[in-house]
Parts: structure tokens; sequence; C-alpha cells
């Protein structure tokens, strides 16, 4: 009984203690909210934006822009602000404004069920009475004491302060954009009339706004999610019996026009807002308005100049010729992914052109810009840019017949019989001739024998984003079908450019806080997504001048001169679009003209967006290494890789001959002397290759793919026209023999006489090579090499000679060997041990 109640007393005493600390803490938090003073208001007049963020070039000297240098505020009362602009903010920022106490507890509850959960998400719903202390008063911490001085403050000030009051504060101070500050500066910069004045859609797209001030600007690239946020806003409005029907409606229909955007303080103004656009989606929009950061960018800001003022000359050239008002311009280190240059427009300022839309980052169709992704696919499967498809009308739409009629109970509206550029056909083509040429029904052709989602895949993989739904496009696709920015574009053609290599774009090279300390920083984030030698196999055939010329002419605006530089031009249907997207190893360029409207132009691709890229590209090239491509593997097995797949279009049977001795070629005939064969059976390539396995057998019925006849019946049409243009090989053609001119008993004999094995050389003593030979055939050439590293080639007439000292990996012992060739190329080698002093 004693020890029970020895425990009753322990538990009271424990409970009595923390009831007192409870106590003590709460009287603390009471005395601590209770000193929380409302500031003082009436100072918002003098108020600076502080912690203004800056953006500066590559070199971290050039300032860009200055988020905030110039910041435009100017407060009004609410009486003068009008009642649209009010009711639009309420309805979609605090429907329930003046029915709180300055914050809403279910909003409350919400945010820390979710920090408790750990959901990751950010809970929104704060009041108009939290946005303003957050915005106004208090730091930019993010902290649970912070929190609670919010809710406390908000607290305060709306049992001090007259709601309509707190609304003119709020007012006042909402973000719309860059430097534009409360809503009365945001009215005269956007509509150039004053707050009161607005009409419903006009307040209705201000309250938009502050949202997210970068995204949403009337000036930026998102103008539909302007325009759907407003109509939000208006829906919001009625809902709340702020507006009847009838306003709604009419404010849905009415047509808003934004004034022209200022030229004020600011550098390379489409990349500046390209940035960002990026900063706030990243860091948020408070860190981006009030973070004090400075960015260093990745712009080339004389790169920028001078690019800046070609778009522009080019652009107003076009305009007069070819009826094409407006450029973009995007250039990008291939070997890091910066971007050095970006040009949304030949004006940002220019509202004829729209020209603050940054072309640059929008969705445009590529026309046959869009070829490499397809060839490359198809390299990568074992095609070859000897691969010879025909030019010839082909309907693809397995619906309607080879000629291009609808089958009985069809629609004629699907058939899809694709043309080339100039209506013309030209027959058997390799496929580097129809890469450089730009032939569509070739790239149609191969992009169904690449296969539709391997091919977008390839795009996918080397940064194409847009192009989701291989469904929606089909195989016109291949010549255009689809929509991609210029930007993805020059950053996938870098890929080409830097040997398979990806280096996603980026604009930053170091982001720093206020403090100094280090936010993000560039580095390499390379990602291997085509074989080196499918990427340097596009190189070679883009950068092929000759290859291009039955196009474009000799020396045209795609070549620069003394240069290496790979390229491939795109127009789209009526004109709408000209690209033209050229490389070297060390910087990769693409320009897009038109149209922001789609007007049609009356020319394309190279007439076009030619004339800015050579300019531009030239430019760079002076500042820029010099550095040529590697040149790809094309030596292809005939073992592994069949005929038809390396040019032989007549068949796909086939046998080697020696061209010397005009029989069966044996294993001595030498490659040189070796001549293949085909038997000449002309077929479709879907007769030779099976699509799903390339490299592998023929297929056994080739007539079970849906397109066999589309392609075969042209071809067999075109055959029966053109034969006698062509020799004719038959199987009675293969040789009964085999080549007896190059075997063992056939090969030189050679021998060294010097240097020999029985003296040691001075290693700074001149040794000349005699050697002795005979057989059948005179001696033509002799290769030389001297501890397995090739020192040269001569023929017997003349003397070959070396000094020891000079050689690499010099021994006491070497090995001296030597290859010695005859006249049909018969070969033979010897070797010997010769020693050097040391």
């Amino acid at each position: 009984m004693n020890k029970l109640f020895k425990n009753n007393r322990f538990w009271k005493n424990m409970i009595m203690f923390w009831a007192g600390i409870f106590i003590l803490m709460i009287s603390i938090i009471i005395i601590w909210l209770s000193s929380l003073k409302i500031p003082d208001f009436n100072s918002f007049n003098d108020r600076k934006i502080e912690n203004s963020i800056k953006i500066y070039d590559r070199t971290g000297k050039i300032l860009l822009y200055d988020i905030h240098r110039n910041t435009k505020r100017t407060d009004i009362s609410s009486e003068t602000m009008g009642i649209n602009i009010k009711n639009a903010t309420v309805a979609i920022e605090d429907s329930e404004f003046y029915n709180h106490g300055g914050i809403r507890i279910t909003s409350i509850v919400r945010a820390i069920l979710a920090n408790f959960f750990g959901t990751g998400r950010t809970q929104g719903g704060s009041t108009i009475t939290q946005q303003l202390v957050k915005n106004a008063l208090l730091t930019q911490e993010k902290s649970y004491t912070r929190k609670i001085k919010e809710w406390v403050l908000s607290i305060k000030i709306d049992n001090s302060i007259p709601k309509e009051k707190i609304l003119e504060y709020y007012l006042n101070e909402a973000p719309y954009g860059g430097n534009i500050y409360g809503t009365e500066e945001a009215s005269k910069t956007y509509f150039n009339k004053n707050a009161l004045d607005l009409t419903l859609a006009e307040a209705a797209y201000l309250a938009s706004i502050p949202q997210s001030p970068t995204t949403l600007s009337p000036y930026g690239k998102n103008k539909a999610k302007l325009e759907t946020r407003k109509n939000v806003v208006l829906g919001r409005m009625l809902e709340l019996n702020f507006i009847t029907k009838e306003e709604y409606d009419k404010a849905k229909k009415e047509v808003v026009i934004f004034i022209p955007q200022e030229t004020t303080g600011i550098k390379a103004p489409h990349f500046v807002f390209f940035i960002k656009d990026y900063l706030e989606k990243k860091y948020g929009n408070e860190t981006v308005e009030k973070g004090g950061l400075k960015i260093t960018s990745t712009l080339y800001y004389d790169l920028q100049k001078k690019g800046e003022e070609i778009v522009k000359e080019g652009a107003l050239q076009n305009e007069k010729d070819w009826n094409g008002k407006n450029a973009s311009l995007v250039a990008i280190d291939p070997k890091t992914g910066q971007i050095l240059t970006m040009i949304g427009s030949r004006d940002y300022f220019d509202k004829e052109i729209d020209g603050n839309f940054n072309v640059a980052t929008a969705s445009r169709q590529p026309g046959s810009s869009f070829k490499p992704f397809i060839y490359a696919t198809a390299f990568n499967k074992g095609f070859t840019p000897s691969t010879v498809l025909f030019d010839l009308p082909t309907e693809f739409q397995t619906t309607c017949d080879a000629y291009g009629e609808a089958l009985p109970g069809r629609n004629q509206k699907d058939c899809y019989m694709p043309s080339n550029y100039d209506d013309k056909f030209r027959g058997p083509m390799t496929l580097r001739d129809a890469l450089a040429q730009s032939i569509n029904i070739v790239a149609v052709k191969l992009f169904y024998l690449a296969g539709l989602s391997s091919s977008l895949k390839t795009a996918e993989d080397m940064g194409i984003s847009t192009l989701s739904d291989i469904n929606r496009y089909g195989l016109t696709l291949v010549i255009g079908g689809g929509e991609v920015s210029l930007l993805d574009m020059t950053s996938a053609y870098g890929i080409f450019a830097n040997d398979g290599i990806r280096n996603p774009y980026t604009g930053i090279l170091k982001i720093e806080n206020g403090s100094g300390k280090i936010l993000e920083e560039f580095s390499p984030n390379t990602q291997e997504v085509l074989f080196k030698n499918t990427a340097l196999t596009i190189s070679d055939i883009l950068s092929d001048e000759k290859a291009r010329v039955p196009t474009f002419g000799t020396h045209s605006v795609l070549f620069i001169p003394g240069k290496d530089v790979a390229v491939k031009t795109g127009t789209t249907n009526n004109n709408k679009d000209a690209w033209t997207i050229g490389y070297t190893p060390s910087i990769v360029v693409g320009v897009w003209a038109g149209n922001n409207d789609n007007i049609p132009m009356k020319k394309g691709g190279a007439a076009v967006a030619g004339p800015i890229w050579n300019k531009f590209i030239s430019e760079a090239l002076k500042i820029t290494p010099s550095e040529n491509f590697e040149k790809p593997n094309l030596d292809f097995d005939p073992k592994i890789v069949k005929p038809a797949l390396r040019g032989f279009w007549q068949g796909n049977e086939n046998f080697f001959i020696d061209k010397i001795s005009g029989k069966l070629a044996s294993p001595n005939t030498p490659k040189e002397t070796m001549e293949e064969k085909v038997v000449t059976s002309v077929h479709s390539i879907l007769y030779w290759v099976d699509k799903n396995n390339i490299l592998g057998a023929p297929p056994d019925n080739p007539s079970n793919d849906p397109q066999f006849n589309h392609f075969e019946i042209p071809i067999q049409n075109w055959w029966a026209q053109n034969s006698g243009k062509y020799n004719i090989t038959t199987i009675s053609d293969r040789p009964t023999m085999v080549d007896d001119v190059h075997i063992d008993l056939s090969k030189p004999i050679i021998s060294i006489v010097e240097p020999n094995n029985f003296i040691s050389y001075p290693v700074n003593q001149k040794i000349n090579i005699k050697i002795s030979s005979s057989g059948i055939y005179p001696i033509i050439k002799i290769d030389v090499f001297v501890n397995d590293t090739y020192l040269g080639t001569y023929n017997p007439a003349t003397v070959f000679s070396f000094i020891p000292r000079e050689l690499e990996d010099l021994k006491t012992e070497n090995e001296l060997k030597i290859i010695a060739y005859d006249s049909i190329y018969n070969n033979s080698d010897t070797s010997l041990t010769f020693k050097v002093q040391r």
C-alpha cells in the first residue's frame, strides 16, 4: 500500500512539472507574439526592391540584365484602382478574402499535414493578407518560425487594418513581370491606361500574372497559358457573382491588345528571359524576384551581337525578296552543350512581327532537316551510305494500290504519294546522294525500313522532346510532319558533331546567392546516344559538297571555303518554314526563317535561312578552333553485310572473280585484284532485306510485308523501260575455274642483304636497305617496318635508308620487317634482327 502511494505521488509530481513547463512555454509564446509589431505601411512609397538578380555573359563582366535595376512602381489608393482589378484579384487569389480573419485554417491544416506526411509538395492557398506579409515584410527564409510569424502578422494586420486597405497594399506590391510592381504600373505598361480604366478582360489578364510573372508574361512565349488563366479568372468571378453572365461572355470574346514592350537596359533579351524562365521553374518566383542571385550564363556576347546584326539584316532582306519577315538563330558548343548565342527574332522589340516571341524555343515543323535522325537510325541497324533505294513515284498508304488509287470502299484522300522538291524522279540512288540532295521519296522509304518507333526513339535520345505520339505523324514525320524547336534541333545536331556524344543544352555556367554561395555550377553531363561511326557517317555525308551539287549547285550558300562543315536544310509545305542547321566539331549553328503567323514565303530552305547561317558560321569559325571531321569506317565486310546493303541494287546473289586471271577468286586472291559480281535480279530492297533483321537472311516470303507491292511494282515498271542501259550478269557468267596466278608458287622470294645480323651499327649511322628477290612477276613496292613501326614504302629502283637514333622504341636488338609486292599484288615478307650500339 505504501509502495502504491509513493508511485501515485511520483506521477502527480511529474504531471505538475510538465504542466508548469507547458504554461511557461505558452507564456513565452504569448509574450513573443504580442511583441510582434505591425509595420508602418505609410513607408511603402519609399520602399525599394533589394537583392536584385543580375544575369551576366560567360565572362561574368558584361551585364545582360538586372531584373530590378529600373524597378517601376506607382502606388495609388483603393478608390483609383477600379472595381475590376480588385474583384478579379480576389476571385483568383483569395475568394474568401472578405470573410476570413487573415488566414484560412483549412489551408494551414492542409500544409501541416502535407509536411507531416512528407508528400514533398508545396501547399498553396495563402490568403492575400499572407501574401502581402510574405512579399513586403518578411525575409525569404523558409522556416517554421517564419511561417508562424506570417500567420500571426496576418491575423494582427487583418484585425487592425480594413480589408480594402489590405487589398490596396497588396495590389500596390504585386509583381507583374520583370521590373513592374503594382497594378497601376502594370496597367500603364501593358495597356497605356490607368488601373481605374481597365476593362473587365484587361483586369482578368493582369490578375492572372502574379502567380508566375515570367511564365505568364504577355511578352513571353506562353500566351496560351496566359489566355487560359485569364478565362479561369473570369470563370471564378462569375461563380462568385462578381459579374453577370452577359459580362462574362463579353469579356471572354474581347480582343485585348498589349502595347509594345519598351527597349530598356537589356542585352540578348530572348536569352535573358529564357534564363529567367529556367530560374523561376527551378528556384521559384519568389527567389527570382528577390533572391539576390548572380547568374553567369554561357552566352558569348560578342558572337551574340554579331548574330543579332546578321539575323536582322537577313530577315529584312528576306522580307523584300521572299516575304519572310522573321528569323531565329541558335549557336551551341557541341563539346559542352553550352548555348553561345540565342536570337529569338529579328528584333525583340518589333511589335509588327511579334518580336518578343522566342521562336528559338517554339514548336515549328522542321521539314527535311529532320531526315538525319532517320538516316542515323538506319545506319545503326546495318544500312550503309552505299545502300541504294529507288526514287520513283511510290504510294505508301496500304488502302490504296501501287498507282495511288484507293481500293474499293476506301477513301482516296487517305492515299499518300509524296513528291520531291522538284517533282522529278531519279531512279536508283545511294543513301549518301539521297540525304545530301534531300530526296523525299527515298527518305520516306528509309523511314519505313528503319522503323517508325526506332527512328522516333533515336530523335528522343538526341533531345527532340516534342514528338510523343508516332501514330499522329506516320511516315510524313521524315519530311517534317511533326513539330520541334530550333533549340532542340540545334542541340541534337551537336551530337553528330560530337561523335555521338550528347551534352544537353544549358545556358548556365554558375549561380551564386547573395552571400556568394554557389547554388549551381556547370558540369559535363555526357551520354553516348549514337554509335560513333554512325555520327561520323552522317557528318561525312552532310559535308560532302560533291554529293549535294545536283540539288544545291557548286559552292552554294551551304559551302564554307577552307572549312570542313556539315549542313542540312529543311522546308515545310507551302514554304512556311525554312531551316538551315550546320556544324563543325567546334560549333553547331541552327537558323529558322519564316513568319510567326505561318504566312507562306516564296522560297524555303537554303534560299531563305541559308544566307543567315552562312554569314554567322563564317564569323563564328574565325574565333573557334579549326577542326576537321574524323573519317568514318565505311569498309564493310561482305561476309556480314549483304550486297543489297552495299550498293548492288541489281541483285543480291554474288560471286568474286580475280581480275588478273578472270577466274573465281581464291583465299589467296588479294583485295586489289578482286572484283565482286552480282547476278542481275532487280527487285525492291524488301525482296532482299527483312526490315526486322536488316543484316539477317532475306525474307522467305517478301510479299508478306504490307509495303512490298508498293515498293516493287514501280521498280519493275522502271526496269522494264531501262534494263537496256545496264550490263546484265547471269549465273552462267560465274567462272568454273579458280584463280591460279595468286598461289604460293607465284609469290616473290625475298631476303634482306643489308643490314645484317653480324654487325653492330653505330646509333648515328645511316643504314641503307638492300634486298635480293626473285619470282615470276617483278617487285613494284616494298613496305618497311622496324619493331612493328611503319617507316615507309619504296620501289626497288630507289634507295630507302634510316638512322637508328631517329627511331622510336630503339633497342640494342631490333627487328626489321620487309613486305614486298609484285605487279599482280602477290606479296611475301621476311625479317631479321640487327644490333645497334647504345
